[in-house]
């Protein structure tokens, strides 16, 4: 770190301690395992230093991370960055704003050239490659959704946490009914439009930590999860218990899932597809399949073959439909 003083502290109450003892650049906070502290953590760190306060994030807790950093109507933001994890030193640094020097580059082979002294590069520059290859690695290019790695990696972490903490986790998987027929009467280009128009439909229809992806071609997926952060800020210590509390990881259906793919059917039905003509207006529709944790699958690849079954049986009773598994002829539209 360029000599510089690191100090590391096994606590989050030690580690604000040393924030307001001494003046620190930057100050990097473990996510994973403080859903019960971290809130008031952070609010804490920022009454207390200048420090610019970096998140540490396995890929299941990037989505908290990118709530903590947004900035909401009255509230204050709470941290200034995120690194994905695993990471290093001069990784976390070039996030936190910190300036390192480059290293070295080496001896030129022709004769008589000497070693260059080491050279500073802006850490904004080099904090802009990062996210960068990050974004290549983890997003389809199409549709600026997550890409089918990273689903599967995130669908991993997430029901890990789940056996932790007994929380839930729904998979969707769907595709778009008839989209060969789009592709081979209005061409690819129009293809590549619906697809577009659908990845951001179902974005704008989820709650902001689930995650919505593309797995190829017109097949999309989207993982529903309980956010332990929001549901220890929703809690209220003398209140009554609040009804997700309640709530059985097994329970038989799981309603913000089923709420939110049934938004998006209704969004797709109101949708004007101006490049089909004047008739484009309500034709999308989607055939898909529900599968949750751990009532239907315990671990991701039998999640995922869960739900595509269930998707291939929607699209054999005539497309349109979304199945819940292991109930038959369970289109969630029947579903009060």
């Amino acid at each position: 770190m360029d000599r510089r003083v690191c100090e590391v502290r096994e606590n989050i109450l030690d580690g604000i301690d040393a924030a307001v003892r001494q003046r620190f650049e930057a100050v990097a906070i473990v996510m994973e395992g403080t859903s019960s502290q971290l809130g008031s953590a952070l609010k804490a760190l920022r009454r207390s230093t200048t420090a610019r306060i970096i998140l540490l994030a396995r890929m299941c807790e990037e989505p908290i991370a990118r709530r903590l950093m947004s900035e909401s109507p009255g509230a204050v933001r709470l941290a200034d960055g995120y690194v994905v994890c695993p990471t290093c030193l001069a990784s976390l640094a070039l996030h936190a704003g910190v300036q390192t020097e480059a290293p070295v580059p080496p001896p030129s082979s022709q004769p008589g050239s000497q070693a260059s002294e080491p050279q500073s590069q802006p850490p904004r520059e080099w904090e802009e490659r990062l996210r960068y290859l990050e974004q290549l690695a983890t997003t389809d290019d199409l549709t600026g959704l997550k890409n089918r790695r990273y689903l599967w990696e995130f669908a991993r972490q997430i029901l890990d946490r789940a056996r932790r903490t007994s929380g839930r986790v729904t998979l969707l998987v769907f595709d778009i009914d008839n989209f060969k027929h789009y592709n081979d009467v209005y061409g690819h280009l129009t293809g590549d439009e619906i697809l577009r128009q659908v990845a951001v439909l179902m974005r704008r229809c989820c709650r902001p930590h689930d995650v919505v992806g593309r797995i190829g071609g017109d097949e999309f997926a989207t993982i529903f999860w309980d956010d332990p952060h929001l549901a220890a800020a929703e809690r209220s210590p003398d209140g009554p218990e609040m009804p997700h509390e309640r709530r059985s990881a097994a329970a038989e259906r799981p309603p913000e899932a089923i709420s939110v793919v049934k938004r998006f059917q209704q969004a797709l039905g109101n949708t004007d597809l101006h490049l089909l003509g004047p008739g484009g207006e309500g034709v999308l529709t989607i055939s898909g399949g529900l599968a949750s944790f751990p009532r239907d699958g315990s671990t991701v690849e039998q999640l995922f073959e869960r739900a595509d079954q269930a998707l291939l049986d929607a699209k054999r009773s005539g497309k349109n439909r979304i199945y819940l598994v292991g109930e038959p002829q369970s289109d969630i539209a029947n579903l009060e």
